[in-house]
């Protein structure tokens, strides 16, 4: 057989080349305006040609860490995490902002580490809970040794028992006078911490949640600081139980662990104590608020809310890309088979996805500047906004989590049998999505905290109390016109908050708790959210008039897509009929028509680099089949190649000790 039908063509499939010639948008522009601005496309494009040309990058083994065993796989991720982090250092010391925290993202880290970073939580949950919870003589000197990756931490506080309610954790922090210590303690199995990524065997120390119990008062969940293993020999203390949980669904190249305590001693210092303390003789100050103690997990919720986002977008890259090139079908006489992208059926399978992506990806870049306002208010000691801020970044964290783990797989199918194979990269993300579901607050649980939230703004509301940005649709949730705009972009936002304001509504004219109804209450609010910042963010652009189209029209399409979905609550609370129903969906089709010559354009202001995406389906190029063999071929599949054990052999063998 010629090597020549193995070898990929040079430059670009044409199928994929024609795509590129369709837009009616400059791709350049949607990057600028996805990034925030000019300036920060360039930065990021000089962050990532700083990763990706590194001669660490360059001169690390690529290999296919399925095939590898569980040791040999987590030595060899650990060491592209220490690459990473070598490189991510020296970036920062060149001037590149936020190098450290890209190399954990969804997008350049996955460059060196697809399906997760056994580091991850020593930046993303230790060194965010030390400052946020540490005072600075408490932290000053493990900060820097951390920071240095001298010590290696993780974030331990979801048990066998118990994960998202906090407040039944039963580990034990009792504290005795006498010695001015605390002992850790397991009362159960029960009780062992279960999940932190990094603890099976990297983490060193940990930020441990545990009950604290002061001259016999329970005083409930605080964080303390606790070393569990020696930093030359990593063997875990006497009195410390660690290990390892085994594989997972996805996310395998981070070590998750258990850790339980048998009368494990700690100095009182051990005790995170920026917002609440203990005296030497137990005496226990408050912290000034109580969700204070919960602060990390709004700041991960709020970058969960970003990575799920990137995510689904590289996802989409991939299954558009693929769509474009792969044809399938009855063809006319002397044609080519169809690309299946022109399938109405392939675009509603991925348009809307896409749309949807866009519009997250505004609504969670307004949740992170959020956060970012409310810290700095904090450290003001101004805790106005906290409550908003907790319930914003749960909503988001819910819907972008089950949407996005929805629409990956669908893509996946979408992608027919090719999808299925590892390499595509789909299984990878979507098990980083799924896993996303339940880690940092299992989404229903999440849902009915938004729902208590909903509940008393909702009150506040009806006592003419003004309610902050994400909720002050309800101050005005008696005024809505009973007319009904699906015309105008607004109008459609008013809409949703109609139906969100509505449901609150309902909530409480409940004569009892209904926990089904509070659950569809939250998901219509953090969608009513997505919209109107997508909305917002599309009339307050400076773009071109053909962009902006565009945007429009994946706006409306987010729009129709949604109330079509939930048609009977549009019907009930926002006074829409089966005529406006009707529209909706015409406009629907109409707006999968509009943008299907626009869709590869608009993946590719993604601007995932080969590199980052690692798929055979989704590179820039569009040599799907050659990659696919090529993947193969790499996997040592040569036909000289004779098995030393065959079913012949293992046959024999077998009936020989019969």
């Amino acid at each position: 057989m010629s090597c020549s039908m193995f070898s990929k063509p040079p430059g670009v499939n044409p199928d994929l080349a024609e795509e590129r010639t369709n837009l009616v948008f400059k791709q350049e522009e949607l990057t600028y305006f996805l990034d925030g601005s000019k300036q920060l496309t360039e930065e990021r494009r000089e962050l990532e040609n700083f990763f990706l040309n590194h001669k660490l990058f360059k001169e690390r083994k690529v290999l296919v860490v399925e095939t590898l065993s569980n040791e040999d796989r987590y030595n060899y991720e650990l060491e592209l995490a220490c690459r990473l982090m070598i490189v991510a250092q020296e970036a920062e010391d060149a001037g590149h902002n936020h190098a450290i925290r890209g190399m954990f993202n969804a997008g350049l880290g996955a460059a060196y580490l697809p399906d997760g970073n056994p580091i991850n939580l020593h930046f993303v949950m230790f060194l965010p809970t030390l400052m946020g919870q540490g005072t600075p003589d408490q932290i000053s000197d493990v900060l820097g040794r951390a920071w240095n990756m001298d010590i290696v931490g993780t974030y331990a506080q979801t048990e066998l028992g118990h994960g998202t309610f906090i407040r039944g954790l039963e580990l034990q922090a009792e504290y005795h006078a006498d010695s001015e210590e605390f002992e850790l303690h397991s009362p159960s199995l029960t009780a062992f911490k279960w999940w932190p990524g990094g603890l099976g065997r990297t983490a060193t120390h940990a930020v441990v949640m545990a009950q604290l119990t002061t001259q016999g008062k329970k005083r409930g969940v605080h964080p303390f600081l606790v070393q569990i293993r020696d930093e030359k020999t990593y063997k875990p203390f006497p009195g410390v139980l660690v290990g390892e949980i085994g594989p997972k669904l996805g996310m395998n190249a981070n070590d998750n662990g258990y850790l339980g305590f048998v009368k494990y001693r700690i100095p009182l210092s051990a005790l995170l104590s920026k917002n609440s303390q203990v005296e030497p003789d137990g005496s226990y100050i408050s912290p000034p608020r109580a969700k204070l103690n919960y602060a990390t997990m709004v700041f991960v919720r709020s970058a969960i809310a970003l990575d799920i986002t990137v995510q689904l977008r590289k996802a989409l890259t991939i299954g558009i890309r693929y769509s474009a090139v792969r044809r399938q079908g009855e063809a006319d006489e002397g044609q080519l088979e169809p690309k299946i992208l022109d399938y109405p059926t392939q675009q509603a399978k991925l348009i809307p996805a896409l749309a949807m992506a866009v519009g997250f990806h505004i609504a969670s870049s307004t949740l992170w500047d959020l956060y970012n306002n409310v810290q700095n208010e904090i450290e003001q000691g101004n805790y106005d906004n906290l409550p908003e801020l907790h319930a914003l970044s749960c909503a988001m964290k819910v819907l972008i989590t089950s949407e996005s783990s929805i629409a990956v797989d669908t893509i996946r199918k979408s992608c027919g049998g090719h999808g299925f194979m590892t390499n595509s990269a789909l299984p990878r993300i979507f098990g980083m999505i799924s896993a996303a579901c339940t880690y940092e607050g299992e989404n229903t649980v999440l849902q009915l905290q938004i729902a208590r939230f909903l509940i008393k703004s909702g009150k506040q509301a009806l006592e003419g109390i003004p309610q902050p940005g994400s909720v002050s649709y309800l101050s005005n949730s008696f005024n809505h016109k009973p007319t009904v705009d699906i015309i105008s972009d607004f109008g459609l936002v008013e809409l949703f908050e109609k139906v969100s304001s509505g449901k609150v509504q309902s909530l409480l004219g409940s004569t009892s708790a209904n926990p089904i109804l509070s659950v569809e209450t939250a998901d219509m609010h953090a969608r009513s959210f997505v919209v109107s910042e997508f909305a917002q963010g599309i009339a307050s652009a400076s773009v071109s008039v053909q962009l902006r189209r565009v945007l429009s029209d994946l706006f409306r399409l987010l729009a129709s897509t949604w109330i079509l979905q939930n048609a009977a609550d549009f019907i009930r609370f926002a006074n829409m009929d089966f005529t406006h129903l009707d529209r909706l969906r015409s406009d629907r089709d109409t707006l999968l028509q509009h943008l299907r010559p626009n869709v590869v354009g608009i993946v590719d202001a993604f601007e995932f680099k080969d590199e980052v995406l690692q798929s055979t389906l989704g590179s820039f190029d569009g040599w799907v089949y050659h990659r696919l063999f090529q993947a193969a071929r790499d996997l040592d599949n040569s036909d000289e190649r004779t098995p030393e054990n065959n079913v012949k052999t293992i046959m024999e063998k077998l009936k020989s000790k019969l």
